[in-house]
């Protein structure tokens, strides 16, 4: 059976997330990173915050480590 291939929004997601919950998302570390996993997942932070707010609780467990995702 084939390996169902992530949603690459739900991963920037859980990462600004993350960021976002610590205070730590205007952090030069932060903005480094992030811009980086979004070129390199070729998805734009506005996709990433419409995914936010469509799928807020799944992202928020996942930054809490309570997912299987």
């Amino acid at each position: 059976m084939a390996a169902r291939k992530r949603d690459p929004l739900f991963g920037a997601a859980v990462l600004k997330l993350s960021f976002r919950q610590r205070g730590d998302e205007a952090s030069e570390g932060f903005q480094r990173v992030y811009e980086g996993v979004l070129r390199d997942l070729g998805v734009s932070d506005e996709e990433v915050e419409r995914y936010l707010v469509e799928h807020r609780d799944e992202v928020e467990q996942a930054a809490r480590g309570q997912t299987t995702r």
